[in-house]
């Protein structure tokens, strides 16, 4: 049953729990749901602006809670809840993932519009550091929706198109980059001071005792 057909968002948000239903969307998203909360928060912000920044701020809330439900889940659950839900190349790649970045995954994952559900339930089941885990989840998840229902609540439905259709496009570019800087940082710089500054320190020390 596609719960997207025409006119659902637009029930759920006339809905006197409207509310009970974003926030189920945003916790179950982070564990196992498909539908993200940006389908009826980014309606729900642009036809109350002046609520944007809260209603950014409580999808937060439910989604970090929902990525500790997605990690305990993979704790208890292992292996073969991913195997159930993912495909075994999927759930290889984000094993990779982990090995190669550790937390900085969940981050990304958090931030970008990867799926998130497919991280925390990968997180419990790798036993990744629960506590680095909630901060990497907490640091994502806010920036993420705090930006998207920012831009809202400054310019309302002008943004409407650019977040719709083009901020995840920035995210994402925006996070290759800060990936691409940070190993620059790790990788680049140790080699520079390694060849370069070394043997210049070295090489006025010897024409100093010329």
């Amino acid at each position: 049953m596609n719960l997207l057909q025409p006119g659902t968002v637009e029930a759920w948000m006339a809905n006197p729990y409207a509310l009970v239903i974003l926030a189920l969307l945003s916790f179950s998203e982070s564990a196992f749901f498909l539908i993200p909360p940006e389908v009826m928060v980014i309606p729900m912000g642009i036809i109350a602006p002046h609520k944007a920044l809260w209603y950014g701020l409580f999808i937060s809330v439910t989604s970090i809670l929902g990525a500790i439900f997605g990690y305990y889940l993979g704790d208890k659950g292992g292996k073969p809840i991913l195997r159930r839900l993912f495909k075994e190349e999927h759930t290889q790649a984000v094993e990779k993932l982990f090995q190669k970045y550790d937390t900085k995954a969940i981050f990304i994952a958090a931030f970008t519009p990867i799926p998130f559900k497919v991280f925390t339930l990968s997180a419990g089941v790798f036993s990744i550091d629960f506590k680095r885990f909630l901060i990497a989840a907490i640091i994502g998840r806010t920036s993420r929706y705090m930006i998207m229902m920012g831009l809202i609540f400054f310019f309302g439905e002008n943004i409407r198109y650019f977040i719709e259709n083009q901020l995840d496009v920035v995210i994402g570019v925006g996070t290759v980059v800060l990936i691409a800087l940070i190993a620059f940082y790790k990788l680049a710089i140790p080699f520079i001071e390694e060849k370069w500054l070394k043997r210049s320190i070295k090489d006025m020390l010897l024409g100093w005792m010329k």
